[in-house]
This record gives C-alpha cells, sequence and structure tokens, in this order.
C-alpha cells in the first residue's frame, strides 16, 4: 500500500520458492535428500494467500496491476526437471551475460558452504566455492545460485509455463 500511495501502478509479487528444499533443510533431514514438506505446506499457503492479495489489489485499487511470480513451481520444475536447466554465465564488461544451456547436475547441495549436502552453514569468508558453479541449484546453505536466478529472471519476465505468473507475467505487465 505504501508503494500504491507514493504512485506505483505496476507491481510483480514474488511468491515464495521451496525453502523446505533449500541445502540447509535437507542437511537436517534423515537421508539428506528429503525435503521438509511441514516447511512447504505452509510456503503453499501463504502464496496462495499472496494470489489473494493480488485478486484483491487488482480489484480495490484503481490503476493498479499486480501480478504473483509462481517461484514455489518455478523451483519445483529446476528439482524435478535439472536436465532442462543451468546456464554457464560468461561475464562481460558492465555485467552483460550470454549464456549457453547446459544442465543443473547438483539440485541438493549448495556450491559453498559447510556440513552434510554443504547445509549446516553457510559459506564462510575466504572458503573456496565448487568449480562447477552453472551446475549448482543453490549458492550456499539457503540462497539460489546465479544461474538459476538468471533462470528465474528470464522466466519471470516471459513465463515459460501458465503457471510461471499470474495474470500475467512482467513482459505483459511492462506493456500495459
Amino acid at each position: 500500500m505504501e508503494l500504491y500511495n507514493h504512485g506505483a501502478r505496476k507491481l510483480a509479487l514474488n511468491g515464495m520458492g521451496q525453502i523446505g528444499c533449500v541445502p540447509n533443510a535437507l542437511s537436517q533431514s534423515q537421508d539428506g535428500t528429503t525435503c521438509d514438506e511441514k516447511v512447504n505446506s505452509a510456503i503453499k499457503l501463504f502464496n496462495k494467500e499472496l494470489i489473494s492479495l493480488v485478486n484483491n489489489f487488482n480489484r480495490d485499487l484503481p490503476d493498479a496491476k499486480f501480478i504473483y511470480i509462481n517461484n514455489y513451481d518455478i523451483f519445483q520444475d529446476f528439482i524435478n526437471n535439472p536436465q532442462a536447466y543451468g546456464t554457464h554465465l560468461d561475464h562481460q564488461p558492465f555485467n552483460v551475460y550470454r549464456s549457453r544451456s547446459n544442465s543443473f547436475k547438483v539440485t541438493n547441495a549448495g556450491c559453498c558452504g559447510v556440513g552434510r549436502v554443504k547445509g549446516q552453514i553457510t559459506c564462510l569468508p575466504g572458503q573456496t566455492p565448487c568449480q562447477n558453479r552453472n551446475e549448482h541449484l543453490f549458492w550456499d546453505a539457503f540462497h539460489p545460485s546465479e544461474a538459476a536466478n538468471v533462470i528465474l529472471g528470464r522466466r519471470s519476465y516471459s513465463a515459460q509455463s501458465r503457471s510461471d505468473a499470474y495474470p500475467m507475467d512482467i513482459r505483459q505487465l511492462a506493456k500495459l
């Protein structure tokens, strides 16, 4: 409401991703690979309410257009179909990226961290991260890798699936 009161009229609200499947949650499971479904169930409930909030704002705020980005399902797709994703990022001046398709080979461990699945303690100062960081879904115990964030950003801007964004993606919102 504060942003709307200051003149914002086009807003994208990002749903929460699968926190129950980050390396920190996996490190606490019995086998080191099972997502915490209690946490994920709570996130699903939160995201459902966030979609309701988007609908209410679109109905009640004149000239406003809110959209919802479905990070939960996008990350589910990363986990279920890792061979379809991944990015090699070639850093150019001014942070311009060129990418060539690859795949996520590691979806259940951090690239940098300490302990079981590199998820018990996040990356420490001076710690050497993995060499194949573009093949990791997660950077550390909690955060997606740069490769995952690039793909997430692309799918938020231009939805790859109907469920990526509601009621439209950022590209469509920008055209309004």
